[in-house]
């Protein structure tokens, strides 16, 4: 077996959090994969939330815990910038999994005059750029580095050949096998000293070649090579203008080649783009960005589409300031910047043996579609939080990421529950509800009907539940809005979602979206078939 050499591992607590949360990621907090936690933030810690809890028992001992489900790619993909920035103080970083680095210790501690002051280094300047929580370890091998990177505050150097004594007090959990683990103890082994006086040919007598493998790991003997990562090929493609150009079609067929060097770029490294910054320089040196997303990946007509887009998008812009009558001339553009800013390997997203059927030709008949009508001429809609039914509707241009402007997790005291309606009515429509007399129905200020509903909409009511209430300040008195729900079944079997706001010829229907001249205080949110 090889002699372990010496590493630094950097280790960057609750990962997933502040990739998931950012600069939120101190609120209480926890990342959830098959309705168990697997991180949490500090703030959750306190209140006696642990990884491996199932949901219910975290939320049960703190019920305002902020859920997230898991996502490897979006963790991955928020550290590689802080992956680069390792590389740029010592090349040659290994990638262990988001949030934990290694790299060999030589090159770095012999340029900064020792191993305690290479990593002190690294810990600097990864705090000036916002990662002051990193811990960093140094010891023989990649197994005792990471656990001394675990117990560091924030730097912890393992002597060489001391690696057996550092590892001997630390408990049995820290070879994070579970099933192992669980045997070791009931048998009374509990720390790693323990197990490394069991010897390894009894621990291969018994597991195998596994159990000699976790003999070697508790005795500090982890002989696994470093592997750096290999550098990041230049995708990065930019064209400049001699003379500054003001058509976006002009523009658009400048960059097709471009555009075809990025996604040659991407071939030959094996990967395919599904997230892309475009910048656009004008003749004042202002830049205008903006980031892309793909449903599966670009292809170089999608990367010219989204290229025009950007280009309308500023026109229509510069013309509703009223500096251009013109809907696709504005300031000259003198330099336009293509970023692959997130990249997939390619084998990801190759046809299946018989292609891929239904999906692909949806998403080709759709790209075309949306390549002839605009960026937004097609859209997805997704459920969102509100108390309206019509506010929990978002739509969100295709391809892009859905970020719900409301969140749906969040408590809406007074939102519909589900079923939803198949027919939702935006704005609201007005609608009559009476009572067996003709008289319109009233609510009062006590939520109390006048008379039950006898007819909607010039149909005879079957049945009817309600009245509930409807309250929605939003902050600002003048958009807010009182009212009361009714869900009524008339003789045609049609179910309707009816909401009575008080004062309907004011700030409530407008907040609402009624605005028929003289409508009464009901309107129809939606329709259930």
């Amino acid at each position: 077996m090889r002699e372990p050499v010496r590493v630094i591992v950097l280790w960057f607590p609750d990962w997933p959090l502040r990739a998931a949360l950012g600069s939120e990621a101190d609120q209480p907090a926890a990342i959830l994969h098959a309705n168990r936690v697997v991180a949490c933030s500090a703030a959750a810690r306190a209140h006696g939330v642990r990884a491996g809890q199932r949901r219910r028992e975290a939320q049960g001992l703190l019920p305002s815990l902020r859920i997230l489900p898991a996502d490897p790619a979006r963790d991955e993909r928020a550290f590689l910038p802080v992956l680069r920035l390792i590389e740029e103080q010592a090349p040659g970083a290994q990638l262990l999994r988001p949030g934990l680095a290694l790299l060999r210790a030589r090159g770095v501690a012999r340029f900064h005059g020792g191993e305690g002051e290479a990593a002190r280094a690294l810990h600097t300047r990864l705090s000036a750029e916002g990662h002051p929580e990193v811990r960093i370890g140094v010891a023989d091998g990649p197994f005792t580095a990471e656990l001394a990177a675990r117990g560091a505050d924030p730097v912890l150097v393992v002597d060489a050949g001391a690696s057996a004594a550092f590892l001997a007090p630390l408990p049995v959990q820290a070879l994070q096998d579970p099933e192992v683990t669980a045997l070791l103890l009931r048998l009374g082994v509990r720390t790693l000293g323990e197990l490394t006086a069991l010897g390894a040919e009894r621990l291969r007598a018994r597991f195998g070649e596994h159990g000699a493998r976790l003999h070697a790991l508790a005795a500090g003997a982890d002989s696994r090579p470093v592997v750096p990562r290999p550098p990041d090929p230049e995708l990065v493609a930019e064209v400049e203008f001699e003379s500054p150009l003001g058509q976006s079609d002009q523009i658009a067929f400048a960059v097709r080649q471009s555009a075809d060097a990025v996604i040659l770029a991407l071939a030959k490294a094996s990967l395919v783009c599904t997230e892309v910054r475009i910048d656009l320089t004008d003749d004042d040196e202002r830049v205008t960005s903006r980031t892309w997303l793909h449903p599966t990946c670009f292809e170089a007509s999608d990367l010219v589409d989204r290229v025009r887009w950007q280009l309308e998008s500023l026109a229509a812009e510069t013309a509703a300031a009223g500096d251009d009558d013109e809907a696709h001339r504005f300031r000259g553009i003198v330099r336009v910047r293509i970023d692959p800013i997130a990249v997939d390997d390619a084998a990801h997203h190759q046809p299946g043996l018989f292609g891929s059927g239904t999906d692909e030709r949806l998403h080709h008949a759709v790209s075309r579609v949306q390549t002839l009508l605009g960026h937004e001429g097609v859209v997805t809609a997704v459920v969102a939080g509100g108390r309206l039914v019509s506010d929990r509707q978002q739509l969100t241009p295709w391809g892009e990421r859905v970020v719900p402007a409301r969140p749906a997790e969040q408590p809406w005291p007074g939102q519909l529950p589900d079923p939803l309606p198949a027919e939702i009515f935006a704005p609201l429509r007005p609608i009559a509800v009476t009572a067996a007399d003709g008289s319109t129905v009233e609510i009062d200020d006590r939520g109390l009907l006048s008379a039950e509903p006898a007819a909607v909409d010039a149909c005879a009511v079957l049945s009817w539940a309600g009245p509930w209430p409807v309250r929605d300040r939003r902050g600002d008195p003048a958009g807010s809005f009182r009212g009361e729900r009714l869900q009524l079944v008339d003789e045609q079997e049609r179910a309707w979602l009816v909401l009575h706001i008080s004062g309907a010829d004011g700030a409530g229907a407008d907040r609402a979206g009624g605005d028929a001249p003289g409508a009464g205080p009901w309107w129809a949110e939606g329709r259930y078939h």
